[in-house]
């Protein structure tokens, strides 16, 4: 078991402070506490990269299927969309997701030229 006090900061200011119990497989030989941070910081780093995006922007938590199968291949499907709206060229590193889509949506030339489509 595993404790981890986090600070809440709003505005620059702590407001509150949130103590969060985890369950971890590892012994503390194996790995120490900054190493335990780190680990626990990468799962919410994906969580917050990846799941964010998918779950609030395009709802993916609510789509469900009875086709056996299909499920997986919508959600490959919006990973592999996710991947080229962080590849395409010209555009700034730090420009959010949504932006991206944005920017192809209003030149859609531009859109089907990065996808091959146009020469």
């Amino acid at each position: 078991m595993v404790r981890i006090d986090t600070q809440v900061i709003v505005g620059g200011v702590t407001t509150r402070t949130e103590t969060h119990y985890k369950v971890a497989s590892m012994s503390g030989e194996k790995v120490s506490s900054p190493g335990l941070m780190r680990l626990n910081r990468g799962h919410w780093g994906v969580e917050n990269k990846l799941h964010f995006i998918k779950d609030r922007w395009w709802d993916e938590d609510r789509q469900w299927s009875k086709r056996s199968g299909l499920a997986e291949r919508l959600a490959m499907l919006r990973d592999s969309a996710l991947t080229v709206l962080r590849l395409i060229p010209g555009l700034p590193k730090d420009l959010p997701i949504r932006a991206r889509a944005d920017h192809l949506g209003r030149k859609p030339r531009k859109a089907l030229r990065f996808m091959g489509a146009l020469s």
